[in-house]
């Protein structure tokens, strides 16, 4: 019995990919539904689409971490 995954939240929708992670039938079914719910808009830069991935990261890093590039 297949259950309806559109009506399903996100947390329930994992918690069924949880429990049906040896169902592929089930578990592609859920993981094709949340996947569609994805919001391209908050992406993050796949790292080897920088133009240096090391500088860039690293400096993403630094904001996040609040450092200044000094202080390295």
């Amino acid at each position: 019995m297949m259950q309806n995954l559109s009506q399903m939240t996100n947390a329930e929708l994992k918690r069924f990919l949880s429990q049906n992670r040896n169902n592929e039938e089930a578990f592609r079914a859920a993981l094709g539904v949340l996947m569609d719910r994805r919001d391209p808009t908050t992406q993050q830069p796949y790292p080897f689409d920088l133009e240096n991935p090391q500088i860039q990261v690293e400096a993403l890093l630094r904001e996040k971490l609040g450092q200044s590039e000094n202080q390295a």
